[in-house]
């Protein structure tokens, strides 16, 4: 994975940023799929710049993005490979991360 980018490739996000940043970008993985991040973002910024929803609702199946966006609900949970769960909207984005936006079948951990 790179990091010595200086600007993120346009995408189909629910976020559009309206001002440059002056950082690195750095690239992670949601579901599989490499995300391109500025270094300083959380998990749900970068994943909404890049897509529409962070994760599809387990009961209704709608697209989900986060709720309060502060840390104080339960809508914006993503689990690392290991099963340690974590929440977007307060988790920065470190190069190299991998998370799932659907929980591990087995061994949930809670960070």
């Amino acid at each position: 994975m790179s990091e010595a980018k200086t600007s993120l490739p346009v995408a189909n996000g629910r976020v559009v940023r309206t001002a440059a940043r002056r950082s690195r970008v750095i690239e992670f993985k949601v579901d599989g799929e490499i995300v391109p991040a500025w270094i300083g973002d959380t998990l749900l910024v970068a994943v909404l710049s890049h897509r529409g929803a962070l994760s599809i609702h387990e009961f209704d199946g709608e697209p989900r993005a986060g709720f309060c966006l502060m840390g104080a609900c339960q809508d914006c949970w993503v689990w690392l490979e290991d099963g340690t769960r974590l929440r977007a909207c307060t988790t920065p984005v470190e190069p190299g991360l991998a998370v799932c936006t659907r929980p591990p079948t087995d061994g949930l951990r809670h960070a």
